[in-house]
């Protein structure tokens, strides 16, 4: 398949929310078993940087890394359209399968999810258990915590008083589709309710959960409570590391990684 050849950013339509959506993505590295990046919360494909080929290699498998249908060079959110509290819901339950089904992915894939991505991993694995072979969750999110809403309204200021906006757009299209998506979701009074604890419940495959022991936008709660309710969760416990443990200690997330699906 077409497709599946490495060599740079690719385009698929999917139909989604009563209209088709353009999905930027890219194939890295090769293997048998498929191994499947989704993006923080205001990451993109490129925002990757080479860490999905890394850890692709690493384990032997065919990465497949996307932009999620409002950032990078995926379609942006309509006009007027708000993400509502069950945003991560509908891309684990609506626009990644509908992804994997255009891609020809049908086989159980592999995860890596990182952040708002980590928690839509965990919410497909619940949701479709014979689609999945394993998770690595980084920095997931599985409930609201005081610490990740102060560093979001932390955020806002500095996207509107300082240079992050213009950063953020050597990465997206239409950068304020992308900032403004999440984190006005985030801040929505009703999301402080949101919580995905019993969900996760469901998860019958095996599941790596990392975390930042200073992460400024959750504490070790949220991986421990992935722990606490999926059977056979394993641990990364990561000292000087926070929010993004494939940026700040990306040896050591690979060398768990390739100690854990390896295992398998």
């Amino acid at each position: 398949m077409s497709a599946a050849a490495p060599g740079g950013p690719r385009f698929v339509e999917v139909p989604w929310d009563g209209r088709r959506v353009r999905i930027e993505h890219e194939w890295v590295g090769a293997g048998a078993a498929t191994l499947v990046f989704l993006h923080e919360g205001l990451g993109s494909r490129a925002m990757w940087r080479d860490f999905p080929a890394r850890l692709a290699a690493a384990l032997g498998m065919r990465g497949l890394v996307y932009s999620r249908p409002g950032y990078g060079k995926s379609t942006p959110r309509a006009p007027g359209e708000r993400w509502e509290p069950d945003f991560m819901h509908r891309q684990a339950h609506e626009v990644l399968p509908a992804l994997l089904d255009a891609l020809g992915v049908t086989g159980p894939a592999w995860f890596y999810g990182h952040s708002d991505g980590g928690s839509i991993a965990l919410l497909f694995a619940a949701r479709f258990p014979r689609r999945t072979a394993g998770v690595i969750a980084a920095a997931p999110h599985i409930f609201v915590e005081d610490l990740s809403v102060e560093s979001i309204e932390r955020t806002r200021a500095a996207y509107l008083e300082t240079d992050l906006r213009e950063r953020l757009a050597r990465y997206h299209d239409d950068v304020d589709s992308a900032f403004w998506g999440w984190n006005d979701a985030w801040l929505h009074p009703p999301f402080r309710a949101w919580s995905i604890e019993e969900e996760i419940g469901a998860i019958a495959s095996p599941v790596l959960a990392v975390q930042g022991r200073d992460d400024e936008y959750g504490t070790l709660a949220q991986v421990r409570g992935v722990a606490a309710r999926v059977a056979g969760c394993r641990l990364l416990e990561l000292a000087g590391c926070g929010h993004s443990p494939h940026r700040d200690q990306p040896e050591a997330v690979i060398r768990a990684a390739v100690q854990f699906a390896g295992s398998r």
